[in-house]
């Protein structure tokens, strides 16, 4: 099997403005390798989700149950999904659906589809609540974090030595800077209802976040290693724009931590450089950031080094990576006949010609 020629599946689609998911990015940097010439499905959970009709990126578009719905929910749809598209390689791209397909794999894979997962244990030390643990590996310092159980939390949480703002997180996904005690209920309240509980908090650190994208090989290898600085975000803290930069400190805290848990699939390890100059950890993504296409623009494809390594093919070497590249995001319409809709909400998918 080529990589050339192959038939690839990419979730999280979506493209919300504050908070758009990596699939189309992930496509994007496919679609423009001149190692690729296959065909790319679109996988997203909401019939408005603008990848499955986006005809420049996806050759075809098929909605997934949510991953709440369980796990045979999930595999019946890939199943019916692969049926029609005979799907080489599924490259998924949220958190939340994660878990789920890593307790799938064998099954996935039984199916002839080919997958580049992280195994059980490396997806439960990324956690929210091991972060502390996490950055003790990394070799470098976090802020700390709470489990919490209530919304009173938040009415007295300077009796417990806690001060606003501060961030509130699921265990798996979502965060949400509040500023006091009404805005961490509600902030609570919303995360659990969506992500159940625990939800954590999290102090907040002053300071410039710089993140880091790259893919693990398994053997403990850092592999294309991408870094940025924020430079304008979204109200939920997501990158708007930012610029590549080099970072010696950044690349070895994060190589150090691939190397210590032999990571497997994409990564992203975002950090925030405090006024006294040190990096503490803030969060670790077990997939390819929104913003990945910036690795293009620095001449190093990680979702296709990606693809080669679920195929089982050669890397190959990168590139020495650039600094001073910006990347600015932009929202975009795209007008398609209401029947393409339908059809998707009526038939759960479909080809775009």
């Amino acid at each position: 099997m080529s990589v050339f020629n192959v038939t690839v599946a990419i979730t999280g689609v979506n493209a919300k403005p504050d908070n758009p998911g990596p699939g189309l990015a992930v496509a994007r940097c496919l679609r423009e390798s001149p190692e690729f010439n296959g065909r790319i499905v679109g996988l997203g959970y909401d019939a408005l989700d603008p990848g499955l009709y986006l005809k420049k990126y996806c050759d075809a578009g098929y909605l997934l149950p949510y991953p709440s719905t369980g796990d045979e929910a999930f595999l019946s749809a890939i199943r019916k999904i692969h049926e029609q598209e005979k799907i080489d390689v599924l490259l998924p791209c949220l958190d939340a659906e994660l878990p789920g397909m890593v307790r799938l794999r064998p099954l996935i894979e039984e199916m002839g589809i080919k997958v580049f997962l992280p195994t059980p244990e490396q997806l439960r030390m990324r956690n929210k609540d091991q972060l502390t643990e996490i950055a003790k590996l990394a070799g470098i310092e976090c802020p700390e974090i709470k489990t919490i159980t209530h919304a009173g939390f938040f009415y007295k949480c300077q009796e417990e030595g806690w001060s606003f703002p501060m961030v509130v997180k699921g265990l798996f996904y979502d965060a949400r800077f509040v500023h006091n005690a009404d805005e961490g209920a509600e902030a609570f309240r919303h995360i659990a209802a969506e992500w159940g509980l625990p939800v954590l908090v999290q102090r907040v650190v002053k300071g410039e976040e710089y993140n880091l994208t790259a893919v693990g090989d398994g053997e403990g290898n850092m592999l294309g290693e991408v870094m940025m600085r924020k430079m304008a975000v979204t109200d939920k803290g997501k990158a708007w724009s930012g610029v590549s930069i080099i970072d010696h400190a950044l690349y070895e805290a994060s190589a150090k931590l691939i190397k210590a848990i032999k990571w497997r699939g994409p990564l992203e390890f975002e950090v925030m450089r405090d006024q006294h100059g040190h990096y503490q950890l803030i969060e670790i993504n077990p997939r390819f950031p929104a913003w990945i296409y910036l690795c293009v623009g620095v001449g190093r494809n990680l979702p296709m080094a990606l693809l080669k390594l679920a195929l089982n093919e050669p890397v190959g070497d990168f590139r020495e990576p650039e600094a001073g590249v910006l990347f600015i995001r932009h929202a975009e319409d795209n007008i398609i006949p209401i029947a393409e809709f339908e059809h998707v909400i009526m038939q759960g998918g479909h080809h775009l010609q």
